[in-house]
């Protein structure tokens, strides 16, 4: 295969370079929009579904065992007819399963690994209505699918009601760019080399290309040091499944570098457009007001030369040719002024259409930070329970997840972690505080102790998943602040949580001094 694969890239080289200038500008427009069938699989169910080539792949086909769990779903999927990526540019090593929700969220279920034009992939999903789709992409982590739809699924005679599920797809050339020599991310290697090595490479240079250097460096620098790690596995002929992981964590970091510079780029730019509009108004602004003043000084001329008509008619008896002559040149003052108060108005409602104008920005500015606010919210409400307060987004983690009486915390609690981690990364200028809570069982110290104890381990283990220690609190308020009765089990359960308090202004919420200072005023009760 991996010789197949060589002669490929090869070949392909040349066509690559000179169509990486097309697409690394498609790539700034618009995403693309696609329909697949979506099925909703009650619990309890267990279909057979089948996939069908796109026009991309014609001789695509496959199926899929699909059996709905109590708590999730577990999908079986097989493939044949399947050519290697790489016929789609050099950008392409792999394939990826993903799952469409109606709504067009698209979840990254796995790489599709090929031997012989045949896949296999297993995989587990808590969503219980989607359809399934196969895309072309360059390294198994990435967080959302391309436009290289290969194959997707049909329905015929599955049972059930399907539903159209829209998506967005990034456009091919996102992860190129122009004059970029990919062979070097490729080539150098012997074609026994694991594909996952090939693809911790792909995605560390995709990341250097997306600016992960200057706007996510040091979770770019730790993706470099995990490829030097593999790199070193694979030439210490260590086994293929250390070197195989060791490859495909470092093409996970490289990616969640690439996610934050490509996020954080973009709100450079905003900001720099905004700055730059409000510059340009202010510049309007100042020209409005020194025609005013212009103006105003003219008004102050006519009316001086008003005066001097009148002193002019005063002396109309001594020379009525001259008082003639001097009414007509106050006449003629009198007519520019009026021109001049006219174009005064004029310029006073530009003025003013631009000062309405900016006022709609900022409420557009507003607008916009709520509609984060709400995004947030409901990415937060899919992990944990959350509700929006005052003091920002608070996300509930229940007592279940640390084992009884101690702050250890279980593998459920570091995976819903885990996926609050992923969501607050992908928003610049958050801050969460992590907030430690029991109910009224023990004395005071103790349980003072174990809420600390408990959301000291939810902030170390959230730093450990990439967010930054300085945006991050953790407090221990043991029983004082219980939200339910302490006199029935199921109240003092309610009581023993730690609460996640996420805010920004990003989301309307600035952490600024005087929430510090509400904080420490908690704690000394």
């Amino acid at each position: 295969m991996f010789k197949k694969l060589a002669l490929l890239l090869l070949s392909a080289a040349a066509a690559v370079a000179t169509a990486q200038t097309q697409t690394y500008a498609a790539a700034k427009s618009d995403p693309v929009v696609r329909t697949t069938k979506a099925l909703h699989y009650r619990p309890g169910a267990n279909i057979k579904i089948e996939f069908r080539g796109t026009e991309l792949m014609q001789r695509g086909s496959g199926e899929a065992k699909v059996e709905a769990k109590k708590t999730n779903i577990a999908i079986d999927a097989k493939f044949e007819g399947m050519e290697d990526a790489t016929k789609f540019g050099l950008e392409y090593l792999t394939y990826v399963l993903w799952a469409v929700s109606p709504e067009g969220r698209a979840v990254n279920l796995g790489e599709v690994s090929l031997e012989h034009g045949k896949g296999h992939v297993k995989a587990l999903t808590d969503l219980q209505t989607f359809g399934l789709i196969v895309t072309a992409e360059p390294y198994a982590a990435v967080t959302q699918p391309g436009n290289m739809v290969v194959v997707e699924n049909v329905f015929a005679g599955a049972g059930g009601e399907a539903i159209s599920a829209k998506y967005e797809l990034l456009r091919s050339g996102t992860y190129a760019s122009v004059n970029t020599h990919i062979q070097d991310a490729i080539f150098g290697i012997d074609p026994k080399t694991p594909l996952a090595l090939f693809e911790a490479r792909n995605a560390v240079r995709i990341a250097r290309i997306a600016q992960a250097d200057r706007y996510a460096a040091t979770i770019l620098t730790k993706a470099e040091l995990q490829l030097r790690q593999a790199e070193e596995a694979y030439r210490q002929k260590q086994s293929r499944p250390s070197i195989e992981a060791a490859a495909r964590e470092a093409a996970q970091t490289a990616e969640e570098s690439r996610v934050m510079a490509v996020k954080q780029k973009a709100d450079e730019e905003a900001q720099a457009q905004a700055a730059a509009e409000k510059k340009a108004a202010e510049e309007r602004a100042a020209r409005a007001r020194e025609e005013a003043e212009a103006q105003t000084r003219a008004r102050a001329e006519a009316e001086q030369a008003r005066a001097q008509a009148e002193a002019a008619k005063a002396e109309a008896q001594k020379a009525a040719e001259e008082a003639a002559r001097q009414r007509q040149e106050a006449e003629k003052a009198k007519a520019e002024a009026l021109a001049q108060q006219q174009v005064l108005a004029a310029e006073t409602e530009k003025a003013r259409q631009s000062a309405a104008e900016s006022d709609k920005l900022r409420e557009q500015a507003e607008k916009e930070k709520q509609e984060m606010r709400a995004r947030l919210l409901q990415q937060l409400n899919s992990v944990l329970a959350t509700r929006d307060t005052a003091r920002g987004l608070i996300a509930n983690l229940s007592d279940v997840l640390f084992k009884s009486g101690s702050f250890e915390l279980l593998p459920g609690a570091r995976e819903r972690l885990a996926k609050v981690s992923g969501i607050v990364l992908a928003y610049q200028g958050l801050r969460l505080a992590v907030e430690g809570h029991t109910d009224s069982i023990g004395s005071d110290e103790y349980n003072r102790r174990l809420s600390e104890q408990r959301a000291d381990a939810v902030r170390d283990y959230l730093v450990q998943q990439g967010i930054d220690s300085d945006a991050i609190t953790a407090s221990g308020f043991g029983k004082s602040e219980p939200v339910a009765s302490n006199d029935t089990p199921e109240g003092r359960q309610q009581n023993r949580r730690v609460e996640l308090v996420v805010s920004g202004n990003a989301i309307g919420n600035a952490a600024d001094a005087s929430a510090e200072t509400t904080a420490s005023s908690r704690l000394q009760k």
